[in-house]
């Protein structure tokens, strides 16, 4: 599902080249459950980013669901990324003066569904939403906003869900809440999960725990991060 091959990121500054990744190999099965933790600045967030194809590596190659990623021109990578990746974010980033509904069904709608509204509907029924459906972001808690967002991101039965401290923003409880129906919803859907937390807890519920220091990456037992644990796969 996840195939990354000497990964660089290399960002320049008045100060000079700034690396960010460093030579990043990363295999990662199909349906199985990936955590990365590491202080802030270790590369996380931009390691999500790359292989969400929000960011180009400096240098190495990234396959997401056999795809190399580099061979897409900008337009056909985000076809790729709404047909096929979901990302969840700390920061909802819902549109303000759209529904919860209308916030949902707009991914769909960029990909040309016809029952967009419809199938928006569903997915907010998943997360426990109906009821919420007319209302703005606004009008949502802090995890009823999450859930919206959460049901946008799946919109599209994506095979990939990238999450990036998605209880960041949340109380403990709320947070709990959360991460339980994201579990139920990747094991349902047979997703393969990449999730970047600073939670110990929430890093474990995760089939493989890779650590990310420096701009390199590790499982947390200190194998390499390219090779995979034979009960990875849930």
């Amino acid at each position: 599902m996840i195939e990354l091959s000497d990964v660089h990121v290399t960002l320049r500054s008045a100060a000079g080249p700034v690396k960010i990744l460093r030579g990043i190999d990363l295999t990662v099965a199909a349906g199985s459950s990936v955590s990365v933790v590491g202080p802030s600045g270790s590369g996380k967030s931009t390691l999500l980013a790359v292989v969400g194809g929000i960011e180009r590596p400096t240098a190495g190659a990234v396959r997401i669901e056999g795809q190399a990623l580099g061979e897409l021109d900008e337009d056909r990578l985000a076809v790729f990324r709404g047909r096929e990746i979901g990302i969840l974010f700390q920061s909802f980033h819902l549109i303000p003066t759209m529904t919860a509904l209308e916030n949902v069904a707009v991914p769909l709608e960029l990909a040309g569904a016809r029952d967009a509204f419809a199938q928006a509907a569903e997915r907010l029924a998943e997360v426990g939403l109906s009821a919420r459906a007319d209302h703005y972001p606004g009008q949502l808690s802090g995890g009823e906003q999450q859930r919206t967002a959460l049901a946008r991101a799946l919109s599209n039965h994506p095979k990939l869900l990238l999450a990036d401290e998605p209880t960041g923003n949340l109380d403990q409880d709320t947070g709990r809440e959360i991460v339980e129906l994201l579990f139920r919803l990747q094991r349902q859907r047979a997703m393969t999960l990449l999730l970047i937390t600073h939670e110990p807890r929430l890093a474990a519920r995760c089939g493989r725990q890779l650590r990310m220091e420096g701009g390199r990456l590790q499982d947390i037992d200190g194998q390499a991060a390219s090779a995979m644990a034979a009960d990875e796969v849930a």
